[in-house]
């Protein structure tokens, strides 16, 4: 909105309390009015920021939501994303809320899948970041992969093992191939799970 919201919210209350008393008139009512579709606009934005900086300072779902006036910590992170503008299109906020969680459900399924074949993850990123004498940006990703491997949850090895694929070339094609096959099943995985979760996807 142009006007400066708190100077909105004075004019919309003195129309409002002249309304009360009977010396309101009709053009202060309909600006009245115009004001405040400007203010819910307008306060329709600073709660999902407030909440954004809240969880960023590390303020929990359960502690956040008596301040939202619901009764979860599911409540609270659904109200949440109703709220959130959608980036993947989804056109209704429960549409959002749906979309989130169906992530989240393909996000756990690939890690469980990754945490249950840990040896074989390990093992083929050891042999790709060992790799020698590549090129710049293929020695980068490989550096990005060893770095990976200090990690203890083996999720982490999957989205830099999957981007040394394409720098990985003819002199190291059954790595290659044995990265591509991961890269592949995983994503299949991550399919299987949103649709169970969100079927119509």
């Amino acid at each position: 909105m142009d006007a400066d919201p708190l100077d909105a919210l004075r004019d919309v209350l003195v129309s409002v309390l002249a309304a009360r008393d009977g010396t309101h008139d009709e053009d202060g009512l309909l600006a009245a009015l115009s004001a405040l579709r400007s203010l819910r606009e307008e306060l329709s934005g600073w709660e999902p920021e407030l909440i954004t900086a809240a969880r960023a300072a590390g303020v929990s779902w359960a502690a956040l939501a008596p301040a939202l006036g619901v009764a979860s910590r599911q409540a609270a992170e659904r109200r949440y994303l109703r709220l959130q503008p959608s980036t993947t299109g989804e056109s209704t906020g429960e549409a959002r809320v749906d979309a989130q969680r169906a992530r989240r459900a393909a996000d756990r399924a690939v890690a469980d899948w990754a945490r249950e074949h840990t040896v074989v993850l390990r093992a083929l990123a050891g042999q790709v970041s060992a790799l020698e004498n590549l090129g710049t940006a293929a020695q980068k990703r490989v550096s990005q992969l060893g770095d990976a491997l200090g990690n203890d949850d083996p999720a982490e090895l999957l989205r830099p093992l999957a981007a040394t694929q394409p720098h990985l070339g003819d002199r190291h094609s059954h790595l290659a191939h044995q990265v591509g096959a991961i890269t592949e099943h995983t994503e299949q995985v991550r399919r299987d799970a949103t649709h169970r979760r969100n079927p119509a996807t």
